[in-house]
């Protein structure tokens, strides 16, 4: 069976406004992972214990907050700066506000800047490694605790750096499968059949 040039066209439009929808709605996982596997786009490192090493030389960290654009919450660090020596554990907080009427997930992505300390920025733990659920009216004060590794003094880039700005977007998920099931379970005490 032959099809007319228009019927055709018209197809293959449909087709790559599926394939374009379909890269748009996957691009933040597969950016995200790209980053964490390549270190690019000043993505840190994850360590399960502060530096052995302190060094006299100090850093700046700076704080920064976003979120994706129509996300319900209210997203932003409590601190915008604080100085430490380089290998010093440090711990931060931002804070999180579900100003809506209804539950809201959320995941973060993070980047440093400048990109070459993205390498030398550890973090131990952080609010960042797992999805974030936020009730309507609850607001969440949220750690990450983090050093700057002292081999960053070694690299001929990173070691001019002043300071360091870690950057976190929030953007919104799907709600948790057992959130969910909470949410649609019957409030009166009756079952569903």
């Amino acid at each position: 069976m032959t099809t007319d040039p228009k019927t055709r066209t018209l197809l293959q439009l449909v087709g790559v406004v599926v394939f374009m929808g379909a890269m748009a709605w996957a691009s933040v996982p597969f950016y995200t992972w790209f980053c964490r596997v390549t270190g690019y786009g000043g993505t840190t490192n994850v360590a399960t214990a502060a530096s052995d090493t302190v060094l006299d030389q100090t850093i700046k960290i700076r704080f920064d907050a976003s979120k994706d654009r129509g996300f319900g919450w209210e997203f932003k660090p409590l601190q915008t700066e604080m100085t430490l020596k380089i290998g010093e554990e440090g711990l931060a907080f931002y804070e999180a506000y579900n100003p809506t009427d209804r539950p809201i997930a959320g995941q973060a992505t993070y980047n440093v800047a400048p990109y070459d300390a993205g390498a030398y920025f550890s973090k131990i733990e952080c609010f960042c490694f797992t999805e974030q659920v936020l009730m309507p009216g609850e607001r969440v004060q949220m750690p990450v605790t983090f050093y700057v590794d002292p081999e960053i003094v070694n690299d001929r880039d990173a070691k001019f750096a002043k300071h360091i700005t870690l950057s976190y977007t929030f953007y919104e998920i799907d709600l948790p499968t057992e959130v969910q099931a909470a949410l649609d379970a019957p409030t009166d005490g009756s079952a569903v059949n």
